[in-house]
């Protein structure tokens, strides 16, 4: 909304320093502060009143016995994180934009699932939260939006079968895979509600000690946010041979809220927790990285980038598939990990949670400088 404001003042007014507000680096430098602050400053406020309403942590009997201590630690704080993201990118972007709408759209849509499971979970006192089936519903409904806006929106059809992929310099197009013609969005619908549903779980599942989730968004965030910036700039698409999405430049203020919002969330989320974010957060944050990735074609790169909630997924699905066949094998389930996800393997060897956290997240820095490296190695 400032950026209109400041642009008519610019035009009709001439006002010194209203121009500032054009230069995209200019919009995502005082997102990323605004939130940051944002999220600091409403962050006790929100905890206090967590507190007083008795909205606390529920931990898993099966579960580390190292948590136990945190039974009642505040949760659903992913509120803080929510509006510490929306309120920098309505205030800096331009809210007219296409990829602006559906970003702030996916994460509300999936902010609101995650309410609605935390919510079950603490008032209704039911462990298991929101039923598995209305979840994936929500998480497919927000599949379909995003892949049938992008496909069908006249400001995005031209581009929305095409994506990057490593070591492939002209890019890919999903129309190609069965050569469907007009039908081309019986392909791309089904991958991208697979994308968005995988991304939001995983992120999900990452969240499960101190920092880990709201650190690992952060470095994730920010690797995405230079992507994106590359990827709105003609002349950097061009010099790196990826995709030039047009209007795509205000991905970048949005994801300089998630980076700002994740690191003041960590403020209070680090080792030992004063709150933790909840499948409030975690969701919004998984459908706000989706949706980016999906809007900047690089939805391709995420199993590399996203390195670890790739790993924390893996480690589940291998487990209880693994628990499942010997069971039915040998009549006892037998286990791969110590316990999963894969951080929950770490603890359980020993492994202290501030030493597990800042670990996977060194990873993902690495993970990010890759993924950057992969698009010019083509």
């Amino acid at each position: 909304m400032l950026y209109y404001l400041f642009n008519y003042l610019d035009q009709q007014f001439d006002v010194p320093g209203a121009g500032m507000f054009k230069f995209i680096s200019f919009r995502a430098s005082v997102a990323a502060i605004l939130s940051l602050l944002i999220s600091l400053f409403i962050g006790k406020r929100i905890i206090n009143f967590l507190k007083a309403k008795q909205i606390g942590e529920s931990i898993r009997v099966l579960g580390p016995e190292s948590h136990f201590s945190k039974k009642g630690t505040p949760t659903m704080g992913g509120i803080i994180i929510l509006v510490s993201i929306l309120i920098p990118t309505l205030l800096m972007a331009k809210v007219a934009n296409i990829y602006v709408i559906l970003m702030v759209v996916a994460t509300i849509w999936m902010g609101a699932i995650g309410l609605a499971d935390d919510y079950i979970k603490v008032f209704m006192k039911n462990k298991q939260g929101l039923r598995s089936k209305f979840k994936v519903m929500g998480q497919v409904g927000l599949g379909l939006l995003i892949a049938g806006i992008l496909y069908w929106h006249p400001d995005t059809a031209d581009i929305s079968m095409k994506t990057n992929v490593p070591f492939y310099k002209k890019g890919f197009d999903y129309g190609s895979i069965l050569e469907l013609g007009n039908f081309a969005w019986l392909v791309y619908l089904p991958i991208i509600i697979f994308i968005v549903t995988a991304v939001t779980n995983a992120v999900n599942l990452t969240d499960g000690i101190d920092g880990l989730a709201a650190g690992t968004t952060a470095i994730v965030g920010g690797g995405l946010g230079i992507l994106a910036y590359m990827s709105g700039n003609f002349k950097l698409a061009e010099y790196l041979n990826i995709l030039y999405i047009p209007n795509s430049g205000e991905t970048v203020i949005f994801l300089s809220s998630v980076v700002g919002a994740c690191i003041g969330f960590l403020w209070y989320n680090t080792f030992p927790a004063q709150v933790f974010m909840g499948d409030t957060g975690s969701l919004a944050l998984g459908g706000a990285i989706a949706a980016v990735a999906i809007i900047i074609k690089m939805e391709l790169m995420l199993p590399i980038l996203c390195g670890v909630y790739f790993v924390e997924s893996l480690s589940v699905i291998l487990q209880v598939s693994y628990f499942k066949y010997t069971k039915k094998k040998y009549g006892e389930g037998r286990r791969i990990f110590k316990m999963s996800p894969i951080h929950h393997h770490f603890e359980l060897s020993g492994i202290p949670e501030p030493k597990i956290v800042t670990r996977f997240w060194i990873i993902t820095v690495l993970l990010v400088i890759i993924t950057i490296v992969l698009l010019k190695i083509r």
